[in-house]
């Protein structure tokens, strides 16, 4: 199983705003998003996840789960979103539906010190934000 624990900063986005104008992500919000740094802080004890998100300027949350399960969280948009996750080889797919989208992330190990999350609309627009060990 891959182990996903220690802390992430991002470290590049691929293709993020576009991603984002295609769930309906308004152009300030946007902007914004491309200026925001953020940062990972993963605790992983095998199905279960712990992801502390620290983002500059923004409200900070935490993301606390059992892969192969569900939660809540607020997305960029302000939409509430149901999240579903499932281990997808050594992979965690998450598809986060609200009432106005579903997207799906795949969190990912690229190496040692590289996690990415590829992001993926409705549309089929994707992206990825790049994040390197601290």
């Amino acid at each position: 199983m891959v182990n996903f624990n220690g802390n992430w900063k991002l470290h590049k986005s691929e293709n993020f705003e576009d991603f984002l104008k295609t769930i309906d992500v308004g152009l300030l919000k946007r902007q914004a998003a491309k200026m925001v740094s953020s940062e990972h802080h993963i605790v992983q004890d095998g199905d279960k996840m712990s992801v502390n998100v620290i983002a500059t300027g923004q409200k900070g949350k935490t993301q606390e789960y059992t892969v192969g399960g569900t939660f809540s969280e607020n997305e960029v948009t302000g939409d509430t979103a149901e999240v579903s996750t499932e281990w997808a080889g050594e992979t965690i797919k998450e598809v986060h539906k609200s009432k106005d989208f579903t997207y799906t992330l795949i969190r990912e190990l690229e190496d040692e010190n590289t996690m990415v999350l590829h992001l993926e609309s409705p549309k089929g627009t994707q992206a990825k934000r790049i994040y390197k060990r601290m």
